[in-house]
């Protein structure tokens, strides 16, 4: 009886996947009510297909590039926040503000805030002659303002899992480099880091594979634009299925999405399991 709702939970999630899988060796679609069976068809087009390398290219650029800010950003506002003073506790409550918003409702927000003509951060940057940018209006412009977005939103995940990371780790080995006189670099860098990393790995392994199928951000912010310039795997499959009415075409996109994002989770778990090894083998 105990493992009951964890049955039911799983049927819940495999039964639509499988069914998203078998509409995949068909070509369901609006203009066709009654498919035909195609196989590996709709898998050999999309592979074909120019825009999915493109797709799959922008894709990757943005988890990269979001995870890595992400985590450099949410590492360092740990370690300012480690402290314990007033100002630290302070900010660690405001630091949350930003998950209690929807990623929506945020990228709508920062439409509004980067308008080349109303928008308040040209205001903001007209007295350093920086006024006017265009920032959602090419395609450099519309990739770095969604990867901004999602830093904005999703820093405060890392920087709290960095953050009871730091309050974890035991504080012999820092005694004792502080008593050896070794400096804060080293200290970071020997001590602080190895013992760390399996806390960050575990927020870049979240950030990642959120970013991999990041869709609300980047529509809500640019639904894809200039052009297809920012059109992700997630918003190509929406796209194919939705608007343009292709089902199986779209599910074979979200298929092979999602066989991208297990292949990245698999390879940074087994990494993570390998870290947790090493931090386990620093002194205590």
């Amino acid at each position: 009886m105990l493992i009951v709702p964890a049955l039911l939970l799983t049927g819940g999630i495999l039964y639509p996947f499988g069914l998203g899988l078998y509409y995949t060796v068909f070509d369901f679609a609006a203009s066709k009510p009654q498919p035909d069976f195609t196989g590996l068809e709709n898998y050999r087009r999309i592979f074909t297909d120019s825009s999915f390398w493109d797709s799959a290219w922008v894709t990757v650029l943005y988890a990269v590039g979001a995870a890595a800010v992400e985590t450099v950003l949410g590492v360092a506002v740990a370690l300012l926040l480690h402290r314990s003073t007033l100002v630290g506790r302070v900010l660690e409550k405001v630091l949350i503000l930003p998950l209690m918003i929807a990623p929506v409702i945020a990228a709508i927000i920062w439409k509004l805030m980067l308008q080349p003509s109303v928008g308040v951060v040209n205001y903001l940057l007209r007295p350093f002659g920086l006024g006017g940018v265009q920032w959602t209006d090419t395609p450099t412009g519309a990739l770095l303002s969604s990867i901004a977005v999602d830093v904005w939103v999703y820093t405060p995940f890392v920087a709290i899992l960095a953050l009871a990371g730091l309050r974890s780790l035991p504080t012999s080995p820092f005694e004792a480099a502080a008593v050896d006189g070794a400096g804060w670099w080293f200290t970071f860098r020997k001590l602080t880091m190895p013992m760390l990393w399996p806390y960050v790995l575990v927020a870049v392994i979240f950030r990642f594979m959120d970013s991999l199928k990041v869709f609300d951000i980047i529509y809500a912010l640019t639904e894809g634009g200039p052009g297809d310039s920012t059109v992700v795997l997630q918003i190509r499959a929406y796209l194919e299925a939705i608007r343009f009415q292709r089902y199986s075409f779209g599910l074979s996109y979200m298929i092979v999405l999602w066989a991208v994002v297990y292949l990245a989770a698999m390879v940074l778990v087994r990494y993570l399991g390998r870290i947790q090894n090493r931090a386990a083998e620093v002194p205590k």
